[in-house]
């Protein structure tokens, strides 16, 4: 059984998380539960940062929030020192709430509206990336209007395609993502901007997909991208002061996932930028990275209730918990697995092959097809690992369930981050349908 970051087993056989037996958690704050190893998330973002450091490589780690977005998360990114990179004007207001730092909020998205490029300028966030022709003309108007100056880094695909599923995959051509590196639409946009006096070109981004195992996709496209900044400054006389070579970095879901160390990936990286800057007698850029998964996802453990179960004779048991699609969409999105024990009942051989099923009226609410937990029981506590990163932030009030509640553990302690919805919060936005009779029609 592998177990992750602060986990262990007390003597009473229960899973604990952060010091804090998880039943304990289950008894405060019911379920379903979505639990958070904050000591975990310091640790990964600290990696990250100190292999950067002994590189001797200035750097920004910004944490890609769309993987789990909360005032608390981002207060604890905030004392780690990460940057933020943002991906809506609901995301940059929550930043906001929380106090981050204006300086190191980055804002991405392949459809910004005028609305939230103009939050972004009134609360002179640090940078936006920019993804097309559009965006530019918008950014323009707007720090033309305001007198306003912008960075800005212009996101490229660089016709790199990663090993992974094809709905997370972004950084091959065809992509709804950024400027095309081969067909001329990366010079298009550089050019409309480099001179521009208020909107101020810092560099080039890209992030070319999500849980990636290896390492030869980013080589590749850092040398994609180091060679058109070296293009540049001999075209433009121009020298990119930022690289940002985006995030992906795989987790470890199931024992057949066989992710490297997050700082692998980052020393591949600044293997190659420091060997053609050398090469090319080219100024070092700053590099920025921006890891979610990564950080927050195996720091994240779910906690559910069994309730009814069915034996379909020869072919398998459906073992049914009090949440599903509404808190974890991913396995009917696309296929994503995951790995579950019974958190009540650790010391017992979790060797039962069950299919965990959700709550919600489909047929494809299943959480894990073949989970191996312990001889269940109705009241058991399935807990289901590494869904720190796009359970909360893509959960619905599918069937009118309610999101779960979410939890900081970190040295034995344990916090509130985000409460339970009740009844009354699904209606607050409901507005009653008012009956008009024949007559009173205008």
């Amino acid at each position: 059984m592998h177990l992750y970051g602060t986990q262990s087993v007390n003597e009473k056989g229960h899973l604990v998380i952060g010091g804090v037996d998880s039943i304990e958690l289950v008894n405060t704050y019911q379920t379903p539960l979505i639990v958070y190893d904050i000591e975990l998330f310091r640790k990964r973002a600290r990696a990250f940062k100190e292999t950067f450091q002994a590189e001797g490589i200035q750097a920004e780690v910004a944490y890609a929030s769309k993987a789990f977005s909360s005032i608390a998360i981002y207060e604890v990114a905030k004392e780690e020192g990460l940057s933020l990179d943002v991906v809506s004007g609901g995301e940059l207001y929550t930043a906001v709430q929380a106090g981050f730092p204006r300086e190191r909020i980055h804002f991405h998205g392949n459809n910004k509206s005028f609305e939230e490029l103009t939050y972004a300028f009134s609360e002179e966030i640090g940078c936006i990336v920019i993804d097309n022709f559009l965006e530019i003309d918008l950014i323009q108007q707007i720090a033309y209007e305001r007198k306003q100056e912008m960075n800005v880094l212009i996101r490229v695909t660089p016709g790199v395609e990663a090993s992974t599923h094809d709905y997370i995959t972004t950084g091959q051509e065809d992509s709804k993502f950024g400027f095309d590196l081969k067909n001329g639409q990366t010079d298009d946009a550089f050019y409309q901007l480099h001179n521009d006096p208020y909107v101020k070109v810092l560099g080039m981004h890209c992030h070319i997909g999500s849980q990636i195992f290896e390492t030869t996709a980013f080589r590749y496209a850092a040398e994609a991208l180091m060679e058109k900044m070296i293009a540049w400054r001999e075209q433009y006389d121009f020298i990119c002061p930022v690289l940002n070579l985006g995030g992906g970095f795989g987790i470890r879901y199931t024992e057949e996932d066989t992710p490297l160390a997050p700082e692998k990936y980052v020393e591949e990286m600044a293997r190659v930028v420091l060997s053609m800057t050398r090469e090319y007698q080219y100024p070092m850029p700053e590099i920025w990275i921006e890891p979610g998964r990564s950080l927050v996802g195996d720091a994240g453990t779910t906690l559910y209730k069994v309730g009814s179960m069915k034996e379909v004779p020869n072919t398998r048991t459906y073992v049914a918990v009090d949440g599903g699609m509404s808190d974890n969409i991913r396995p009917a999105l696309y296929d994503a697995e995951y790995t579950a024990v019974t958190a009540n009942k650790m010391t017992e051989p979790q060797h039962t092959i069950v299919t965990l099923a959700g709550k919600c009226c489909e047929s494809g609410d299943k959480l894990i097809e073949q989970a191996s937990i312990a001889e269940p029981e109705q009241g058991d506590i399935i807990a289901t690992f590494c869904t720190g990163a796009y359970s909360y932030s893509m959960a619905s009030n599918y069937n009118r369930l309610p999101r779960p509640a979410v939890v900081f553990v970190e040295n034995g302690d344990h916090q509130l981050a985000i409460r339970r919805e009740t009844y009354e919060d699904l209606t607050r936005l409901d507005v009653p349908f008012q009956t008009v009779k024949r007559g009173d029609r205008v």
